[in-house]
């Protein structure tokens, strides 16, 4: 036999945290989201830091990195700060190691499968990891074979999202400057 709502007498939602029905789940629900808000994706990426996760408002949504409004243009010469990035991305069974400060730009006209990780870093960490990894490069190419030294330094730098890490640097950039 379900418990009784705490708040009327229908029965408790079967799982609920809480002895509440579905209706009194619910309402606090859309309170506690009105309250604090939801996290999700943004629309379109964050116009100050280019992150990809935001918190919805009743009144609109946030950045979840540097709280920008979304729809909002950054002040006359405010803007993210530059990060360079050294990439990481695998198509097929090869490993791509690049470098770039707009990696949604450059991946677009790339093939990969996958964004594997990235690197704080500017060109020189870009051939430090081509010198480093010399013997696996594909001639003529920023592809690599890939080998379990390889694989393990993609796996020291993996994140479970790597945009959201990339928003992180830029925000914390833009905090700085």
């Amino acid at each position: 036999m379900t418990a009784p709502c705490s708040l009327c007498s229908a029965p408790a939602h079967p799982g609920a945290p809480l002895a509440l029905c579905l209706a009194h789940l619910l309402e606090a629900h859309e309170w506690v989201e009105a309250e604090y808000g939801q996290t999700d994706l943004l629309p379109s990426p964050c116009a100050f830091c280019g992150s990809r996760l935001g918190v919805r408002y009743p009144s609109g949504w946030l950045c979840a990195v540097c709280e920008w409004r979304l729809g909002e243009l950054p002040p006359d010469g405010a803007r993210a700060a530059r990060v360079d990035v050294v990439y990481y991305l695998r198509f097929r069974d090869r490993v791509k190691i690049g470098t770039s400060a707009n990696p949604a730009q450059r991946f677009a006209s790339l093939p990969h499968d996958e964004v594997l990780a990235f690197e704080r870093g500017d060109r020189a960490v870009e051939q430090l990891r081509h010198v480093q990894f010399a013997a696996l490069r594909i001639p003529g190419t920023e592809w690599f074979e890939t080998d379990d030294a390889l694989l393990a330094h993609v796996a020291s730098l993996r994140v479970p999202d790597p945009w959201a890490l990339l928003a992180r640097w830029r925000s914390e950039a833009a905090a700085r400057a």
